[in-house]
């Protein structure tokens, strides 16, 4: 392996193909991401069975590309890293399966990665000064946790979502208003020329002694607040995005705040969520007001993608952590297993 550690990262977990080659000192030689956008666009979601094929047909021909990209063979490779969940499992099978056979194939150590680690690492890559431990506000489609992350592999689940993740909340509300998908770009975007003022939204569990998340409420009000309206126009689209946003804004501080009693370190974002520029700030004001560092990737590492795959498989395999052949896809795989389960039939782990 030597000194200089280079790795090839595999993400198919949802509806982004990527490959990457990152190396030790941080460096990403090579990345490609296909986005799926126009495929589901018409379905207003992701679809799975369409995802899965498409991951299916590009993932190979982008690992020939990075790697010829790179000037690498396979063979200048350490270690193979794939996404094995959590995810929609087809998605996360194709990667999977691939990263094995170019395991088998090339003679490589396999890195079975969890999605949510790669999240969770991702600020590492992008700050070299970012040492453990330190709170992460892991905000995505599918999951809200905030995380007290004390190592690699070692995480501390201090508050979840006890029904919608932020980000879903942010794409149902998107469709809602007639802003079409991906909903959080549209949200943001429309925002900016919104008055957050006009709509009353509630704050879900703002002040609660829980650090733990709630969004349904929240979707639910600009349902009834947006079929109430005499008049849905575009300046009722931005200000129901100014007006969601800000809300969905204050409860991720509110509930982040509540969080920084029980953990150490700087305030970390990362996620899909937080390549949202007005949830960055308010968080980066947060951490000012407590006098605690404020770490977040640029955006492009915040989406999914295959660079943080491969950067979690460095911090892996520094450590030895490596998989065999017949390490499993997951639909569902906690970072923190042994956290007690919250209230609400629809907490995500």
């Amino acid at each position: 392996m030597g000194l200089q550690m280079l790795v090839l990262g595999l993400e198919s977990s949802c509806d982004e193909t990527a490959v990457a080659l990152v190396r030790h000192d941080r460096q990403v030689l090579a990345q490609r991401i296909a986005s799926q956008d126009e495929q589901h666009k018409p379905f207003g979601g992701v679809v799975p069975e369409l995802a899965a094929r498409a991951h299916a047909e590009r993932l190979s021909p982008m690992v020939e590309t990075v790697l010829a990209e790179a000037g690498v063979t396979l063979a200048d490779v350490d270690a193979i890293a794939a996404t094995a969940g959590p995810g929609l499992i087809g998605g996360v099978m194709v990667g999977l399966v691939t990263g094995k056979a170019l395991a088998m194939a090339a003679a490589k150590p396999l890195i079975a990665v969890n999605h949510l680690e790669g999240h969770a690492l991702s600020p590492r890559l992008a700050d070299a000064a970012l040492d453990f431990p330190y709170l992460l506000l892991l905000v995505s489609g599918g999951h809200c946790q905030l995380l007290a992350v004390e190592g690699v592999g070692a995480y501390r689940r201090l508050a979840t979502t006890i029904d919608d993740a932020v980000g879903e909340a942010f794409d149902k509300s998107a469709k809602l208003i007639g802003l079409g998908f991906p909903g959080g770009p549209a949200v943001e975007r429309a925002a900016r020329q919104g008055d957050a003022r006009r709509f009353r939204l509630p704050r879900p569990l703002l002040g609660a002694d829980e650090p733990h998340f709630s969004f349904a409420g929240l979707k639910s009000a600009v349902l009834r607040s947006w079929a109430a309206l005499d008049t849905q126009d575009a300046q009722a689209q931005a200000d129901m995005a100014a007006a969601f946003q800000a809300a969905a804004t204050d409860c991720l501080v509110d509930r982040t705040a509540r969080a920084m009693a029980l953990a150490e370190g700087p305030l970390v974002v990362a996620g899909g969520v937080a390549s949202n520029a007005h949830i960055r700030s308010a968080l980066a004001a947060l951490a000012e007001a407590h006098g605690r560092r404020f770490v977040a990737p640029p955006p492009w590492l915040c989406t999914d993608n295959a660079a943080m795959i491969g950067w979690a498989g460095i911090e892996r395999l520094q450590l030895g952590l490596v998989d065999t052949l017949d390490a499993p896809a997951r639909a569902r795989w906690p970072l923190d297993p042994g956290a007690e389960p919250v209230r609400g039939a629809g907490a995500k782990a």
